[in-house]
């Protein structure tokens, strides 16, 4: 493998300590795959707070899953590396597809068996013409758990464009580094033990959502106290001075996107005009996403408010 492909045994070390600790995330495929490999790791990449961190962010990225994916979507993980998501999830009656590089497929393909409902895709996340394979559904649920920073920001609009003109909806779940980050990552990085040094950063995430079809709805907790609150009483403040200080979360964010079909809605109102009785009056047409608001001024005057939604 690459560079950049090797560096999903750093997350895949991380999930088999914590799993063997019993704490953070349970992760018996990961503890299965190192412990049959042994995967050679050195430096900071080894490091037991970079495997805390590293499994932090997993669990925070499962729940997130396990509360967007519902029946009938396309679970969609971009850059799934060796990671036993699919396993520690699992969601009935969806399709998920694993994607990664067809070397990083092959590899994962060993430890893993494609299903009914379970497939694995080799293509680069550079191109996009590899989306024209999947299942034609309208409601997807995309993750992007560290792939972010080895993309170009003209590279990951591409992307993303193409997702949200392949789904009417959407929900999408991804960590990036700063520009910060970035520069620093040439010098201090885990990543740089197995011989990454260029990567990419974004200090606006709404670039992401410029142009691509897709809304940016926010950014989410990488490190939450709950998770630090697994950790052993020493460990916790050791932990928050490195990964969850204010430096660290100047380095790395987390952010959610969004897309929903709009629908055309025709709204009626009946209203009393004074000496006039009752007259109706259709407003002109409207697109809103699912969870907008129409706010009625002049309460007083109306009477009746009726909406009829066309697909």
């Amino acid at each position: 493998m690459d560079s950049v492909n090797k560096t999903l045994y750093i997350p895949l070390y991380g999930k088999a300590l914590v799993s063997k600790k019993g704490i953070l995330l349970k992760d018996e495929k990961a503890q299965e795959i190192w412990e049959r490999e042994g995967f050679a790791l050195k430096g900071k990449s080894k490091s037991k707070w970079l495997a805390y961190y590293m499994a932090m962010r997993a669990r925070v990225f499962d729940e997130w899953l396990k509360d967007k994916a519902g029946e009938g979507c396309q679970i969609l993980q971009i850059g799934c590396g060796l990671d036993s998501r699919v396993e520690r999830v699992r969601i009935g009656n969806v399709a998920w597809v694993d994607v990664d590089f067809p070397q990083v497929i092959d590899e994962r393909k060993k430890y893993f068996s494609q299903t009914n409902t379970y497939s694995m895709l080799g293509a680069d996340a550079t191109k996009t013409d590899w989306l024209d394979e999947l299942e034609n559904v309208d409601n997807a649920v995309v993750l992007m758990e560290g792939v972010s920073m080895y993309l170009s920001l003209q590279e990951l609009q591409v992307l993303l464009t193409a997702i949200a003109n392949k789904y009417k909806n959407v929900c999408l779940l991804v960590d990036c580094y700063t520009m910060l980050a970035a520069k620093l990552s040439k010098y201090r990085n885990p990543i740089n033990d197995v011989g990454v040094t260029n990567v990419y950063g974004l200090d606006d995430p709404t670039l992401l959502a410029k142009d691509t079809g897709l809304e940016f709805v926010g950014e989410r907790e990488l490190t939450p106290s709950y998770l630090i609150d697994e950790l052993s009483s020493l460990e916790k403040g050791i932990f928050k001075k490195l990964y969850a200080g204010g430096l660290s979360k100047k380095l790395y964010k987390l952010y959610e996107y969004k897309k929903h079909a709009k629908q055309r809605a025709f709204y009626h109102r009946i209203f009393k005009i004074k000496g006039a009785g009752l007259r109706s009056t259709r407003l002109r047409g409207w697109s809103f996403g699912q969870r907008d608001v129409i706010t009625i001024r002049r309460v007083s005057h109306v009477r009746a408010f009726k909406k009829v939604v066309f697909d």
